[in-house]
């Protein structure tokens, strides 16, 4: 895969912002992970299970989008190491905030795996009034930006595709449990809001 899709020389300065957002997102998913915490007792409705397969494709997808070696080559000074590095800083940002404000929306429903609670609630606010599934939405900028700080965009041509197939099965899972528990209401949220990009898909 390597000879097949060389890397492009790199930067210091879209390191640093790579390094600077992982840590934040870091920090993101950690006080996601406390928030869901505080579901204490409150016993599970449902479960898919099934959805660990389509989150390790997701996995996949986003690793071979940071898979290879970096070429470090780029004067960290010239226009193109500094436009670099802004785009992927200002990726990282909207990634992180775009996934706090939504865990956060869910609180204590957010989950890795898709599940809902018999006191779970139908989020419709922050994020989720504009798309349905912000997180993957943060997900696949997170992507994007790490593809760009270590060079390797071309490896987004296997990527996406197998990004696009965990994302697609782990929402197809989710909306069936959400039709499960909430009927109409759901049908109608997801009349208005669509999954994605708003107003469009």
């Amino acid at each position: 895969m390597l000879h097949a899709f060389p890397n492009d020389a790199v930067a210091l300065p879209g390191l640093a912002a790579i390094m600077l957002g992982f840590f934040a997102f870091f920090i993101a998913l950690m006080a996601a992970r406390h928030r869901a915490t505080k579901v204490g007792t409150t016993p599970l409705s449902q479960r898919a299970s099934i959805t660990w397969l389509w989150i390790v494709v997701q996995g996949i997808g986003i690793g071979i989008s940071g898979f290879g070696p970096v070429r470090v080559e780029l004067d960290p000074l010239s226009a193109k190491a500094i436009v670099e590095a802004l785009v992927v800083l200002a990726l990282m940002l909207g990634a992180v905030w775009l996934f706090h404000a939504s865990s956060r929306a869910m609180g204590k429903n957010w989950a890795l795996v898709a599940r809902t609670l018999t006191d779970h609630t139908l989020v419709q606010t922050g994020p989720f009034a504009i798309v349905r599934n912000p997180i993957y939405v943060a997900l696949f900028a997170f992507m994007i930006a790490m593809a760009i700080a270590f060079g390797h965009t071309r490896n987004l041509i296997i990527g996406v595709p197998l990004y696009a197939l965990g994302t697609w099965m782990r929402v197809a899972h989710e909306e069936r449990l959400l039709r499960t528990q909430f009927g109409a209401a759901y049908d109608d949220y997801a009349a208005s809001v669509k999954r994605f990009v708003p107003g469009v898909f």
